[in-house]
């Protein structure tokens, strides 16, 4: 088991730990084992198709900034959250794409709102959106900011059908071992 678990970050270690207990899998360290590696292969596709789209890597994303973004959790779901706009709020498309049985596979929102700034290391969360909080952000990729709101919304909706494809494929590629 260890080859996969000790390359994963140690804060999401036992995040990973505890979606094998909700994942329909065996509660084992092969399932865990499985589990780390599939994670580890979307960290590398989100870090790759970041940086093929030209996105930035942030810590953070003050919740009244205007630009948006592309963030994956711990336990490697997806937040499309799109570029404020005035009056109408941000458009927020969530996607579980992992193997858990106790989160909704997605969910989207139009005129949604962060509660908070977006942080590395903290729940992404919604005063109003499609869920009120995801399990910790692992990276933040912001749009370019010399993009329009649409372009950015372009931008990040692009990365996330590319990704929500290949973590797809990941976890049927796991489900296959």
């Amino acid at each position: 088991m260890g080859e996969h678990l000790d390359r994963v970050p140690v804060e999401v270690q036992d995040h990973i730990r505890q979606i094998t207990k909700t994942s329909g899998l065996p509660d084992t360290d092969e399932s865990v084992k499985l589990i780390a590696q599939g994670w580890l292969e979307k960290k590398a596709s989100f870090e790759k198709q970041v940086a093929d789209m030209g996105m930035q890597e942030v810590e953070s994303l003050e919740k009244g900034e205007s630009r948006g973004c592309l963030a994956m959790t711990y336990s490697g779901s997806l937040i499309n959250i799109g570029p404020l706009r005035e009056g109408e709020g941000r458009t927020v498309e969530y996607a579980s794409i992992g193997l858990r049985q106790d989160v909704p596979d997605s969910a989207e929102r139009d005129g949604s709102e962060l509660s908070s700034d977006l942080q590395v290391g903290e729940p992404a969360t919604f005063s109003v959106g499609p869920i009120k909080s995801s399990s910790p952000v692992f990276k933040i990729a912001a749009a370019n900011e010399d993009l329009s709101a649409d372009e950015q919304q372009a931008q990040i909706s692009k990365a996330t059908q590319i990704l929500t494809k290949e973590f797809v494929e990941i976890n049927r590629e796991l489900d296959a071992q």
